[in-house]
């Protein structure tokens, strides 16, 4: 085998400092050690060793690092000397990472282990240090070992201690301090402790990643749920696919388990598979384990035991066997611990983790996660659903079921959303009774209702089952009911396409059934209204059908009919038919009356007059209301909202999405919950100061959503609105993590969905500093966006990409981007600005390898360009500021450029000093030196006389503008005139009113000040 040189160790020392954390990079650096050991270069040795170990800390492999850190001990004890002054700290630093291997390490005897502790003490006692590290190491070691006594004393001692230079960041201390206070089992009191990291004034590579997740668990015991839900949208996102935060990629997966997010802890197992086999850490084993094992055991109790769960040792596994392994393997990690220690705290620990039971019954997330199966141990929990007042506990079983069958028949008769459920409840209890125990008319209650349910789900068998439901509701001489089950015979058979004639026979049929009923019968007058309204709703459907012309709806139970390319009587008659329903019922039956009115209200609508319909949507909301029944106000208040946003009436459009919402309590149908909440979010995302709110009603709306099946419908939208109001909220990596998981669904909602959420997402990473993927984002977008009529949206995304490739350090793809960015904007035009601040964008990419030579005058050739463009373009409108503000900046910008040139040829001149022959062809004599720099005076006066005129906006753009030109004269020589240029600002500026110049000031008498003492 060939050995290295110095310098390929170096160049490899190099490369795996950039490279990814992970078992690659820990082989490289292993490698890289022997070949220094080999080549006998003792610095390098020191070197590699160095690099191996902070190799290892930020792996799974960081219990590793003994060894080599053992060996660059020895190396500092044979010569101390030849270790520098940083060198020597670097390795009392690692003491401290030494300290947390070997007490994660079963594998080290407890005495030696203590014999590290105390070799710390010495050598940090020596070397002039503190104790306060050294107290921490022993904190922690006693307390993993149960000896609690021991640890709180060193605990006290670790605060008590002064910080020094060895001392952890004050994020790490924070994050240790508030986990051993929630070991003791304080909650509240951890939470103070972390609330600097929380709140981002204190940070370091790995936090707050780890005091979010350890907040979770703390967080849902307290009940601060909100909190809880955002520390886990943030706090995965930072820990996501980062080998040395498994265990705290393993608390995000336990806080999902212990939050009726199972879903979302299998999907966050399946992106961290790869790390599920053994890992050399074993205590970082034993914690990732044990997240994940919580999320199994809680799999398996819901009757997802026999599901996939992920691949072990490269062989797939269900639930329970994956469990099955896990356990054993952990089980065995902790009584290794328990063998070292001589107690049983990890063992112990760990089955209390495992066996935790969930601390809330579903937290909405607002990610999208995919649906578990359900099963016979699946909770159903949904969401609030009132219930019917019910009377005091039946004395008896027989009497309780009396009870339930008579408040089912009251919330049927009453129209309650309550009624499905209740008969629910009695068919299972009806089902548990002997045949011969059960009253006919109890069986054909529940078979009504059975029937119902199928016909509102559109199942082919709801006729053959509202059929029989009739026939037993004659036999038991319940006529009123018959009626009721002809008329949803009507609807259905509307429904499913049958013949007009067939459905016009039916409704027929279902007028004289209830024209037939007994004078005497109470419901006989809305079982003819309500026959009549059935036959007013249908009718133009049918008509339309026999006509060839499509229903607005497309099915009989469509609202209205389009007529706005020609006079319809018929349709006319209609609605006049059904305004004198409304007005005949409206005091005797007011709920029908609204129906009439939501059915004009569409008619209106498909008729392009949203006036009216809000109007008519207003009234019979507000009627349903008075009478007794505000869930039937829903649907007309949450249609009417909408309509009132689209007519720019937000204010209005809140209050009916508020009252829409509030009339939900008793709604137990999960759409028509989702859509209300939704509605009330979007009205209040036009709002500039309720960000939070919608946020809420979104949040809430995509869980209804997603238990109504419609995650990729109107939970897409819902979370699209919630990715919004977090982001305005300042929650940006809240609304990335929401709007990346419904980004797939929206990508199916058309190609102006996919651009906009595309666009959106990539704002979001661009506001995160993700610029890669930023750029991914936007290029996807334009690529939808490429054959559409304007090319203006594939421009703006080009150019948005560009800039992101730029940030990125992808020079040559951000010019490509740039370039084709201003050929789409040419192509449309009408667009100066966005083309000018591409040009100088590109102007900026030009000297990316340096200010010299071609690459200036490529630069110059630019700017030039863009003032170009301006000057066209204020040919037509001389006065137009926004023109005339980017033309002011465009010379600021050649300024700089001019500037950037001067100093590249004095860092030549600096290099190669007196040595003509030697100076490459990029140095500038002192003549050439001269004219640059007046030129870029020139230019700043230029651009300060233009932002002067444009007014007080642009005050510091112009003082920008004569920093720079006095700054410059300074360099010239010429200080009297730079301090003239400042004190004539300054003056000016003491003229202007009161806080016209807020802070601009004493930027100008500061910069004036130092010029004058120069």
């Amino acid at each position: 085998m060939t050995m290295m040189t110095h310098a390929e160790i170096q160049r490899g020392l190099a490369e795996n400092h950039n490279a990814p954390n992970g078992t690659a990079r820990n082989a490289h650096a292993e490698a890289l050690v022997g070949a220094a050991e080999a080549l006998g270069d003792a610095a390098l040795f020191r070197d590699t060793l160095d690099n191996l170990i902070r190799a290892y800390l930020w792996s799974s492999e960081s219990s590793k690092m003994l060894v080599p850190f053992a060996r660059l001990l020895q190396e500092y004890d044979k010569d101390p000397g030849s270790f520098t002054t940083s060198d020597t700290r670097s390795l009392f630093w690692k003491f401290k990472w030494v300290a947390s291997a070997i007490s994660d390490s079963p594998e080290i005897p407890l005495e030696s282990a203590w014999g590290w502790i105390a070799e710390m003490e010495r050598r940090y006692r020596i070397a002039g240090y503190g104790e306060r590290p050294v107290r921490k190491a022993e904190m922690w070691l006693a307390h993993s070992t149960g000896d609690d006594e021991r640890a709180d004393r060193a605990h006290r001692a670790w605060l008590a201690a002064d910080r020094d230079s060895m001392s952890d960041c004050r994020a790490c201390e924070l994050n240790s301090q508030g986990n051993y206070t929630a070991w003791r089992g304080d909650d509240a009191q951890a939470l103070e402790h972390w609330k600097p990291v929380l709140a981002g004034d204190r940070t370091c590579a790995e936090e707050p990643h780890r005091v979010l997740s350890g907040s979770l668990l703390p967080l849902l015991r307290l009940g601060r749920l909100d909190e809880a839900r955002a520390h886990h949208l943030r706090g995965y996102r930072m820990a996501r696919g980062n080998e040395s935060l498994l265990p705290a990629v393993a608390r995000h997966i336990e806080f999902c388990a212990l939050s009726g997010n199972e879903s979302r802890g299998l999907e966050i197992l399946a992106e961290h598979a790869a790390h599920l086999g053994p890992l050399a850490n074993v205590d970082d084993q034993l914690a990732f384990h044990g997240g994940i094992l919580v999320l199994l055991r809680r799999l398996k109790e819901l009757g997802h035991g026999d599901s996939p769960a992920a691949s072990y040792e490269g062989v797939p596994r269900t639930v329970s066997e994956l469990y099955e392994l896990m356990y054993a393997g952990s089980l065995a990690i902790a009584r290794r611990f328990d063998s070292r220690n001589g107690t049983t705290r990890t063992s112990d620990r760990f089955l209390a983790r495992i066996g935790a039971q969930p601390l809330v019954g579903v937290l909405p997330l607002g990610v999208r996660s995919a649906q578990l199966p359900q099963t016979e141990g699946t909770a159903a929990a949904v969401g609030p659903v009132a219930a019917v007042p019910t009377a005091a506990a039946a004395a008896t079983p027989e009497a309780a079921f009396t009870d339930l069958v008579e408040r089912a028949r009251q919330a049927r008769d009453q129209g309650r959303p309550a009624a499905d459920g209740l008969w629910a409840e009695v068919a299972v209890r009806m089902d548990a009774l002997p045949e011969e125990g059960v009253d006919p008319l109890v069986a054909a209650d529940v078979a009504d209702s059975r029937a119902l349910a199928a016909a509102r789900a559109g199942a082919p068998e709801a006729a053959e089952l509202l059929e029989a439901v009739r026939d037993r509701y004659r036999a038991l001489g319940q006529d009123e009911r018959a009626a009721l089950a002809e008329l949803r015979l009507a609807s259905v058979a509307g429904q499913c396409g049958a013949e007009p004639d067939r459905v016009r026979e039916l409704l027929a049929a279902a007028a004289w059934a209830a024209e037939a009923l007994d004078p005497g019968e109470p419901l006989r007058a809305r079982r003819i209204a309500s026959a009549e309204l059935a036959s007013l709703r249908i009718e133009p459907y049918l008509r339309s059908r026999e006509t060839g012309h499509e229903h607005a709806d497309g099915h009989a139970h469509g609202h209205g009919h389009d007529h706005a390319h020609g006079h319809d009587p018929e349709h006319d008659r209609g609605q006049r038919e059904l305004a004198a329903f409304a007005e005949a019922h409206a005091q005797t039956l007011p709920d029908l009356a609204a129906d009439a009115e939501e059915l004009l209200a569409r008619v209106a609508l498909s008729q392009g007059d949203p006036e009216r319909a809000v109007v008519l949507l207003g009234s019979a909301a507000r009627r349903v209301a008075e009478a007794g029944r505000p869930w039937q106000a829903v649907d007309p208040l949450v249609l009417r909202a909408g309509l009132l946003m689209s007519l720019g009436l937000p204010e209005e459009a809140e209050e009916a999405a508020r009252s829409a919402v509030e009339f939900t309590v008793e709604i137990t149908d999960a759409e028509t919950q989702a859509a209300a909440r939704l509605t009330l979010a979007d009205a209040l995302l036009r709002r500039a100061d309720a960000a939070a709110e919608a946020a809420e009603h979104a949040l809430t709306a995509a869980h209804w959503f997603d238990q109504a099946g419609l995650a990729a419908l109107g939970g897409a939208q819902a979370r699209f609105a919630l990715a919004t109001a977090y982001a305005r909220d300042g929650r940006v990596p809240d609304a990335a993590e929401v709007l990346q998981s419904a980004l797939p669904d929206l990508l199916e909602h058309g190609d102006s969905q996919a651009v906009s959420a595309r666009e959106f997402l990539g704002d979001l990473l661009r506001r995160l500093n993700e610029p890669r993927a930023a750029a991914e984002q936007f290029l996807l977008a334009a690529e939808v966006a490429k054959d559409w009529d304007d090319p203006r949206p594939q421009a703006d995304l080009a150019h948005s990409a560009a800039d992101q490739l730029a940030a990125a350090q992808l020079p040559e793809e951000a010019a490509a981007a740039y370039e084709r960015a201003v050929e789409l904007h040419r192509m449309n035009g009408g667009a100066p600005v966005a083309e000018v601040r591409i040009l100088r964008s590109l102007a900026w990419l030009a000297l990316r390898e340096g200010a010299f030579g071609a690459s200036v005058a490529r630069a110059r050739f630019l700017m030039d360009e863009a003032a170009g463009v301006l000057e066209a373009a204020l040919s037509s409108d001389p006065e137009d500021p926004r023109l005339r503000a980017e033309l002011a900046q465009t010379w600021h910008q050649l300024a700089q450029v001019l500037d950037r040139q001067v100093t590249a040829a004095e860092h030549v001149d600096d290099e190669y000093g007196e040595d003509e022959d030697a100076r490459p062809a990029e140095r500038l004599d002192a003549s050439e030196t001269w004219a640059l720099r007046l030129e870029e005076i020139g230019l700043c006066e230029q651009a300060a006389a233009v932002y002067a005129e444009l007014g007080p906006d642009h005050l510091e753009d112009r003082l920008q503008c004569v920093q720079y030109a006095a700054w410059t004269e300074q360099e010239l020589g010429r200080d009297e005139k730079g301090i003239a240029r400042m004190s004539a600002l300054v003056d000016e500026l003491r003229e202007l009113p009161e806080g016209t110049a807020d802070g601009l000031l004493e930027r100008a008498e500061y910069t004036l000040e130092r010029l004058s003492a120069s």
